[in-house]
């Protein structure tokens, strides 16, 4: 992105560019650090590489630790996003390669690089930096509740990693094009990354969460937006502490929901059927209301990704006469992306 994304809770400087890293990766949702920085920040970014048995590609060139660092990279990131932030076993030998080929390694995921021993002594030995991203402010207040000025926009979704983090960018764009004081502010490690600053909500202690959420957001003029990255659902249920702490301090002024119109069940949790955009809709609005009496739904953003132009627009057209509600795919853009956008500033 080439506009700024202003003010940050925290800054963040970062070797640059970047490698990315896919691991052994079969299921792109799980690489979607990589695919976020690929999309957003291709400009950072020279190449991917990953361990064996990946089979996941952001269509980045294919470089070897040496040959990405020969073609000016600075640094490796670990572009996975699994279940639990762990680092895989199979990973461990390919971090040790890029940093002796004189690579940092930067890693958004719960698991510390500095508590695998192969990586401290490799980052000993080559003087390379293991850097971790996923590591909130170290003095969080509680939530308090009290209506800040300024005015909120927060993505929420049907799943994880469905396009929540790509709508509050592509909307960020859009204000930003329409002359509107906005800032996009990241929750998330990939947003973080992009941003350079933010709040890892799923890495803050429960009781903080929505006081987190309150400091990425703070009062502002009252013609400024903040366009939150939303995390999770509250849905899930894995992650619904996070979203919760998330809408009640970000106290959302707008919501737009992210749904994946072919995902029938949660992501990792197979047991567990998808919720329908209404009842998203319906019991962010009750939850949401708790903090901000006057909050509403601007629309859906649908991804569209595996339909071609013409099934997309079909299917968004569907939706738009079956809710009553505007529905675009913010990266594919056109005038129902427009639309949204007019809903959202109504």
């Amino acid at each position: 992105m080439n506009a700024p994304l202003g003010r940050l809770a925290d800054s963040l400087t970062l070797p640059q560019p970047y490698l990315l890293f896919l691991g052994d990766t079969t299921e792109a949702g799980y690489a979607k650090t990589a695919f976020g920085l690929a999309d957003w920040a291709a400009d950072r970014c020279v190449g991917e590489w990953s361990a064996p048995g990946c089979t996941v590609s952001t269509g980045l060139p294919r470089l070897s630790p040496a040959d990405a660092r020969a073609a000016g990279a600075r640094s490796l990131v670990i572009g996975v996003a699994n279940q639990g932030g762990v680092i895989g076993d199979t990973w461990v030998a390919v971090l040790v390669d890029a940093m002796e080929a004189g690579l940092d390694i930067v890693s958004g995921l719960h698991t510390r690089l500095t508590s695998v021993p192969a990586l401290v002594e490799a980052a000993r030995r080559t003087g390379r930096r293991l850097i971790d991203v996923r590591t909130p402010p170290p003095t969080i207040p509680i939530g308090n509740g009290r209506k800040r000025s300024g005015k909120r926009l927060l993505t929420v979704g049907t799943d994880c990693a469905l396009g929540k983090k790509y709508t509050a960018l592509a909307l960020h764009r859009a204000f930003r094009e329409r002359g509107i004081d906005a800032d996009f502010r990241a929750t998330g490690q990939t947003g973080i990354m992009i941003a350079g600053g933010g709040v890892p909500m799923d890495a803050v202690v429960s009781d903080f969460e929505a006081g987190a959420a309150e400091m990425l957001s703070p009062d502002a003029p009252d013609d400024h937006w903040d366009l939150i990255e939303g995390q999770g659902s509250i849905f899930n249920p894995a992650y619904a502490a996070v979203s919760l702490g998330l809408l009640h301090g970000s106290q959302p002024d707008v919501f737009v929901v992210c749904h994946d119109p072919t995902r029938k069940v949660i992501l990792g949790m197979e047991n567990f059927a998808l919720p329908s955009i209404e009842e998203v809709i319906d019991l962010t609005v009750r939850l949401g209301s708790r903090t901000n009496p006057a909050i509403r739904c601007g629309g859906v953003s649908l991804n569209t990704s595996i339909f071609d132009a013409d099934g997309a627009e079909a299917l968004m057209a569907a939706e738009r006469n079956r809710l009553g509600l505007p529905v675009a795919d913010p990266i594919r853009g056109g005038p129902g992306f427009a639309a949204l956008v007019d809903a959202i500033l109504a």
